[in-house]
């Protein structure tokens, strides 16, 4: 790690005009940014600390939805008991993801803003190419060993996959991020690569998460979380789904759904088209397997991560009739 200048936050403003300064970075929880430090990914000359300002760490729920504070960490959240209640996918994603030790010191914001484990982005002294990282450089990814790599949302530039659970299943449930001035749609707030792999949010110099709102519904009270993975703690999804399912007044007939993967996608991935077929169809599995499938569509897989494809289709069903049971 090379030297930088810190500078502890006293107000929202003071944050924000600080981290609008060329190559400057806000510290909350800090387990992503010392560990990209450390790997020498970020190379920060100034870390603004944003973890004494007041107010960001409430967690609230009422009848409209969820409010909860950039600075809440991670445990507390996914111990709230109305958050427990109301939106149980987004509990059990907390829940899942890491350990202990980091959930208890991590934030929701920087949960969001957390880094891709591609090992080609993370070792810039051995792959100096990665357009994530050096743009124009290349991608060492493709061609390269692709086992936990994105079959979604891929492009020339980069495969690498969105690492996170809390982000799966926000965007499941229509959660909207607030920088403070503006608000967006969790959905949008990622950003695909495309040609541009290095910018990975719709964040704009000077703004910063605050919160993050979670309109209630019919499906995030009836909501699941599914994380597969290679062990059973501390690792992140090969995929996952984050579902949640309304019926109609027979209790078998889907009158809404929503759907999201992850470990398989650039980006949190919402399954709009799986969703309009699930809707009005009978809650069987071959409506599941058939939904699951379509989810599917457009994937492309390297040699080393097909297998995700067949093991995302099955994590949709099972996620389903978890939801539906």
């Amino acid at each position: 790690m090379r030297n930088f200048s810190y500078l502890r936050a006293t107000s929202i403003d003071e944050a924000r005009q600080a981290a609008a300064l060329p190559n400057a970075m806000l510290l909350a929880g800090g387990t992503t940014l010392l560990d990209l430090a450390k790997c020498g990914v970020v190379e920060p000359d100034k870390v603004i600390d944003i973890t004494h300002l007041s107010g960001l760490d409430a967690v609230r729920v009422d009848a409209q939805g969820a409010s909860i504070g950039a600075l809440a960490k991670m445990s507390r959240v996914a111990d709230d008991p109305e958050i427990r209640e109301h939106f149980p996918a987004v509990a059990q994603a907390l829940s899942q993801g890491a350990s202990a030790q980091i959930r208890n010191m991590a934030t929701i914001g920087g949960n969001l803003l957390q880094r891709t484990r591609c090992a080609y982005f993370r070792d810039p002294a051995v792959f100096p190419a990665c357009n994530k990282r050096a743009p124009g450089t290349g991608c060492s990814a493709i061609g390269g060993v692709t086992r936990n790599h994105a079959v979604l949302g891929t492009s020339e530039a980069c495969i690498a996959t969105y690492p996170g659970d809390l982000a799966v299943a926000l965007v499941a449930f229509d959660a909207v991020v607030h920088l403070g001035s503006r608000q967006i749609a969790a959905e949008d707030f990622f950003l695909l690569p495309g040609a541009t792999p290095h910018r990975e949010h719709a964040l704009e110099p000077g703004e910063m998460i605050t919160a993050i709102s979670i309109p209630t519904s019919a499906m995030s009270r009836r909501s699941t979380y599914l994380k597969v993975r290679d062990r059973q703690s501390y690792e992140f999804a090969a995929a996952s789904a984050a579902v949640g399912i309304a019926f109609e007044p027979d209790g078998r007939t889907v009158r809404d759904v929503r759907v999201a993967l992850g470990g398989v996608a650039t980006k949190p991935w919402r399954a709009q088209e799986a969703e309009r077929a699930l809707i009005g169809k009978p809650a069987s599995a071959d409506t599941f397997q058939r939904a699951a499938a379509i989810a599917l569509d457009g994937a492309q897989p390297h040699d080393d991560n097909a297998f995700k494809l067949e093991l995302a289709r099955r994590t949709i069903v099972r996620a389903l009739q978890r939801g539906a049971s």
